[in-house]
C-alpha cells in the first residue's frame, strides 16, 4: 500500500496527487478538467458538509437551490464582478443537437442557437440577487440568511485533483440585510464560522484576516479570509466571506422600504468554502504511509481487525468484538469490525493505515485468552495493548487526544515556518524555504503586483489581529504601519 506512495520530501506533488488517487479519494474523469469523487472521498466531504450545515443552521441559515444557468445579461449587470469571472465562464449557446448527415454522430443543430447565451454557474451572486428583488420588499423581510449547497464550473487549464478543477463542489451563502452594520457583522460572523471548522474539526490552524483590493472578490467591498500553512510550506486559502455593500442591491435594484416608510437598497455578504478543503485536510497532516485524518470528519475512526486462521478462532474473537461495539457506538465513535477472509490482517493494516483511520485494534486468540487487544493510533504510529473491557471507555479518549495531538503538531509546524522579515534580501531569501513571511507593505497596487512578480509570492491577507507596528516597505522602502502576510500559495 503506502510503500508505493512517493516521498513527500522528495516530490511533494507527485506525492499528493499518488496519495488522493491510492487512498481512493478521487480520479481524473473522461471529462478533461473535472474528477471523479470516490466513495471514500466524498464520505469525508459528506462529513465536513454535515458539520458545517448544522453550524450554519445554528446560526440562522436555511438552504436553498438556485439555478445552475445565469443568463449572460446578469453577469454585465455588475462590472467588476463580471470582469473577475469573465475568463472562467463556461457558456452554453445552442439547446439542441441533431445526427449528422452520415448518421454516425451527432452535432449541434445551428438552427437550435439560443436567444441569450447562458452562462454555467461559476459564483451565484446575480442569479440569487435577480431572485431577491421579488422576495425582499420590506424590513420585515430581513435579515434574508440563505445558504447554497451546489457544483460550480470554472474554466481552468491546469487542473489538480480536489485543489483545481473545472467543476467542483461547494457551498455559498448568500445574506441580505438592512443597514450596513449588520451586513458586516454578518460577514465576520461566518468567517468566525469558517475558522471554528478548520481548527476544531480539521484540526488546521487558520490566521484570520483581510484581503489586500487586488486579491478581493470581485464585486465585493471588502473580502475576509482564513489562510492555512500546508506542509510545503505553501499557503492555501481555506474560505472566504465577502462583504458585498450595496453593489449587487443596486446591480439588481432590490429595496426595501424602512420603518420610516423610505425606500432602501439592501446591504449583502456572500461566503464559502469548497472541496478544496478536502485538499487542505490532506496536505496539513498526511505522511508518507498515506491519510492521517482528524478524528472528527474520519469516516471510520476505530477500525477492529480479527487476527485468525479458522473459522473458529474468527468465531471466538466476533463474540468477544460484538460485547465492544455496541459500547462504541453508544459513545458516538464510528467503527468498522473488517473480519473479511479475502484479505490478510498485513494489508488491512496497510490499507486502514493509507486511508487515515485513526485507531486500529488488532485482536487475535492469544489476546482473547489474555484479555487483552492491540491498540495502534495513526498520528503517531504508537501501539500499546489494553484490558478488552475497559475499551469502551479508553478509545473515546484516546480519539479526542489524537484529534489535540494533530492539531498541536500543525500548529507547531506554522509557527516554526511563520518569520518577520525587514529586507528585500532577506525576504527573497526566506521565500525560498517556504512559510509565511510577516513584512512591511506600502498599501500600493503597484509594489503588491511588482513583490508578486519578482517573488512567485502573494500578499495572503492583511491578519486581523495585527497591530500597527512603524517600518519601511521591504520593496519601495516608503514608510508603512503595517504588516502583512506574504507566502507562495495553491
Amino acid at each position: 500500500m503506502s510503500k508505493f506512495l512517493p516521498n513527500k520530501e522528495e516530490d511533494y506533488s507527485l506525492w499528493y496527487n499518488e496519495l488522493v488517487k491510492k487512498a481512493d479519494l478521487a480520479e481524473n474523469s473522461a471529462v478533461r478538467g473535472c474528477m471523479v469523487i470516490k466513495p471514500y472521498g466524498f464520505s469525508i466531504w459528506e462529513k465536513m458538509q454535515q458539520t458545517l450545515d448544522l453550524m450554519f443552521k445554528e446560526t440562522g441559515h436555511v438552504n436553498a437551490y438556485f439555478p445552475l444557468f445565469i443568463p449572460k445579461s446578469f453577469l454585465s449587470k455588475e462590472a467588476s464582478h463580471v470582469e473577475g469571472f469573465a475568463k472562467e465562464c463556461a457558456v452554453v449557446t445552442h439547446y439542441r443537437l441533431k445526427n449528422s448527415p452520415d448518421g454516425k454522430s451527432v452535432i449541434v443543430d445551428p438552427e437550435a442557437k439560443l436567444e441569450e447565451e447562458l452562462i454555467v454557474r461559476p459564483t451565484s451572486e446575480t442569479v440569487i440577487w435577480s431572485t431577491y428583488k421579488t422576495w425582499i420588499q420590506s424590513y420585515r423581510d430581513l435579515p434574508l440568511l440563505v445558504n447554497q449547497w451546489a457544483n460550480v464550473v470554472r474554466w481552468e487549464m491546469r487542473t489538480r485533483l480536489f485543489l483545481r478543477t473545472t467543476e467542483f463542489l461547494w457551498q455559498e451563502g448568500h445574506t441580505a440585510h438592512a443597514t450596513k452594520g449588520q451586513a458586516i457583522e454578518e460577514t465576520e460572523k461566518m468567517l468566525e464560522v469558517y475558522a471554528t471548522f478548520a481548527e476544531e474539526f480539521m484540526a488546521m490552524p487558520v490566521i484570520k484576516g483581510v484581503k489586500t483590493a487586488n486579491e478581493r472578490f470581485a464585486g465585493a467591498e471588502e473580502t475576509y479570509c482564513i489562510e492555512a500553512l500546508m506542509q510545503d510550506g505553501k499557503a492555501l486559502q481555506a474560505g472566504t466571506s465577502h462583504f458585498l455593500g450595496q453593489n449587487f442591491a443596486k446591480a439588481f435594484d432590490v429595496q426595501f422600504t424602512n420603518k420610516e416608510g423610505r425606500l432602501e437598497h439592501v446591504w449583502g455578504t456572500s461566503w464559502g468554502v469548497s472541496t478544496r478543503l478536502m485538499g487542505a485536510l490532506i496536505m496539513a497532516h498526511s505522511d508518507n504511509d498515506g491519510l492521517v485524518l482528524p478524528p472528527k470528519l474520519a469516516p471510520i475512526q476505530v477500525v477492529i481487525v480479527p487476527i485468525f486462521k479458522n473459522e473458529e478462532q474468527l468465531n471466538l474473537i466476533t463474540q468477544k468484538v460484538n460485547t465492544l461495539l455496541p459500547l462504541l457506538k453508544k459513545s458516538g465513535v464510528s467503527v468498522k469490525f473488517d473480519d473479511r477472509d479475502t484479505q490478510t490482517p498485513g494489508f488491512k493494516f496497510a490499507d486502514y493505515e493509507l486511508k487515515g483511520v485513526p485507531v486500529r485494534i488488532a485482536v487475535g486468540p492469544r489476546d482473547i485468552e489474555q484479555g487483552t487487544a492491540e491498540v495502534a493510533r495513526r498520528d503517531t504510529k504508537e501501539k500499546k495493548s489494553y484490558a478488552f473491557d475497559d475499551l469502551g471507555t479508553i478509545i473515546p479518549k484516546l480519539l479526542e487526544d489524537i484529534q489535540e495531538n494533530i492539531y498541536k503538531k500543525a500548529i507547531d509546524f506554522r509557527n516554526s515556518k511563520t518569520i518577520a522579515v525587514n529586507t528585500w534580501d532577506e525576504f527573497m531569501t526566506k521565500i525560498e524555504e517556504g512559510g509565511f513571511l510577516s513584512a512591511h507593505w506600502d498599501g500600493t497596487s503597484e509594489t503588491e503586483e511588482k513583490i508578486k512578480e519578482l517573488s512567485k509570492a502573494t500578499i495572503r491577507c492583511i491578519p486581523l489581529d495585527s497591530k500597527a507596528e512603524l517600518g519601511k516597505c521591504i520593496y519601495s522602502g516608503k514608510e508603512s504601519n503595517q504588516r502583512v502576510l506574504f507566502a507562495r500559495a495553491y
